[in-house]
């Protein structure tokens, strides 16, 4: 199978499984957003220790730079808050909003672009942005304040995937450095926990703990995938990818949590998905041309 195609599947398989989490989290309740998190962090690493174990394959460690480090040290703190947030979304009765922050993430990922990589906009996906930026005005409007989970969301994902392409790492090797880095905090906030009584790790069954540790390794497969998809297929695949994991958890929130969701929240939303068509429109379009132009350049340049 080529690699394209492969990491196509990688990612449909990475925001399909993200996209039906808003399931998952509430099981785990009494537990907080963060000690979910620190259990995250530890199982995900004894998850990918372990595969790593069974392919035998250590001989990467040494081939890692200072740069790659800095880099997925900095992943590991985006994405970490990215999950943190996400959890307390889910948690809370957020889910919709949630949903919100991975429907603009590909609008702030071209922004990342430009601001990072000094990349030139198209006029019509600055029109996309706009629109995106209106939507953000509109749903301001109606929660009463900023967003501000969507925008965290958004802009941490958004920079994870920047990051994870800078890096060049692969999947499982660039997973368990994010992992081991934060692995020290993780043990010491939940050994905090425990020892003040606060925690729920041993206090609430052992269908409580089987859920704990599952959290390790249900979100370390699909950044597992996530991965994989990234350092094969270009970011504007992916940005047309991961409006599947959005979909699925605002129905998750609307058909199933049964959030709220007044007329002016559709509108902002409606907008939103306006953008989203605008900024896709576009993409195809330009990638067609510029195949079109591939297929037809050796002809001219016969002639």
């Amino acid at each position: 199978m080529p690699e394209s195609r492969r990491g196509v599947l990688y990612g449909i398989a990475a925001y399909m499984m993200w996209g039906l989490f808003p399931l998952y989290w509430p099981l785990l309740k009494p537990a907080g957003a963060v000690e979910i998190l620190a259990h995250r962090m530890v199982w995900s690493l004894v998850a990918v220790l372990a595969i790593l174990g069974v392919r035998r394959h250590w001989s990467w460690i040494r081939s890692i730079t200072r740069r790659q480090l800095l880099l997925l040290t900095l992943a590991a703190v985006v994405i970490s808050t990215n999950w943190g947030m996400y959890i307390y979304a889910v948690n809370t009765g957020h889910v919709v909003e949630s949903a919100l922050g991975y429907f603009i993430n590909p609008l702030v990922s071209v922004l990342l672009g430009v601001v990072v990589f000094r990349e030139r906009l198209r006029p019509w996906q600055w029109a996309a942005v706009g629109l995106g930026a209106l939507a953000v005005l509109v749903l301001a409007f109606d929660y009463g304040r900023l967003p501000w989970i969507a925008l965290v969301l958004a802009a941490s994902f958004g920079t994870y995937g920047l990051v994870k392409k800078a890096a060049q790492v692969d999947a499982t090797e660039s997973l368990t450095i994010e992992t081991l880095v934060l692995l020290v905090p993780a043990l010491g906030y939940l050994v905090v926990l425990q020892t003040n009584g606060s925690g729920t790790f041993v206090d609430h069954g052992t269908a409580h703990i089987a859920l704990l540790v599952g959290a390790g390794l249900i979100t370390a497969i699909p950044l597992l995938c996530f991965s994989a998809a990234a350092i094969r297929v270009p970011l504007t695949v992916v940005g047309l990818l991961q409006y599947i994991a959005p979909v699925l958890q605002f129905m998750c929130g609307v058909l199933i949590a049964h959030e709220t969701m007044p007329g002016s929240r559709w509108v902002g939303f409606a907008i939103v998905w306006l953008a989203l068509c605008v900024f896709t429109w576009d993409g195809l379009r330009t990638a067609h041309a510029a195949r079109r132009e591939a297929r037809t350049a050796p002809t001219l340049e016969a002639v």
